[in-house]
């Protein structure tokens, strides 16, 4: 089993860990009441997923 030779110093660590982003949510708006919504998902304001109704909201 490979075990490592020496101790990862603290700034390798920290600068490998920098690479580490989030990023923001891909946001589309909605076809029937224009909110901005999360991609493949219903609606949360009017509950339509796909040009259909398929939450009651």
């Amino acid at each position: 089993m490979a075990v490592p030779k020496r101790k990862t110093s603290r700034s390798n660590t920290r600068h490998r860990r920098s690479a580490w982003k989030a990023t923001a949510p891909a946001l589309s708006t909605c076809d029937r009441c224009k909110q901005p919504k999360l991609q493949h998902t219903a609606c949360p304001n009017c509950g339509t997923y796909n040009k259909r109704q398929v939450l009651s909201v």
